[in-house]
């Protein structure tokens, strides 16, 4: 049985354009290569940060939401602490009602985009 996980992390501001979707590629990786699915990627952007992480007061923001085993989550986890380029990260389990929520989210999202094409 899989579980649903959402996953938000920050990246570092300091790099370039490749080496910030290389980060992301390499957390795609990692779900992908230990037997997750990728649901839904979303790239949030460059954000300011409430308060300074290591003298930055800026990031990348990336969001993932995946079906993976459970000890995927563990790994994933050890992945971000072992690479500077992550400056804060968060993994969830979703429940039933989170996920029925992310689709409806998406959904509408597809239909606003629908929209203004």
């Amino acid at each position: 049985m899989l579980n649903q996980y959402e996953t938000v992390f920050i990246v570092t501001p300091v790099l370039s354009e490749a080496q910030m979707k290389e980060a992301v590629e390499k957390v795609r990786k990692v779900i992908t290569d230990n037997g997750g699915e990728i649901v839904h990627y979303e790239d949030w952007g460059l954000r300011k940060l409430a308060y300074p992480i290591v003298n930055k007061s800026t990031g990348f923001y990336n969001h993932f939401e995946f079906k993976a085993p459970g000890e995927l989550a563990g790994k994933l986890e050890t992945e971000y602490k072992r690479d500077e380029r992550f400056i804060r990260f968060l993994t969830l389990r979703m429940d039933k009602y989170a996920v029925e929520y992310s689709e409806k989210r998406r959904t509408r999202a597809d239909k606003e985009v629908k929209k203004e094409e």
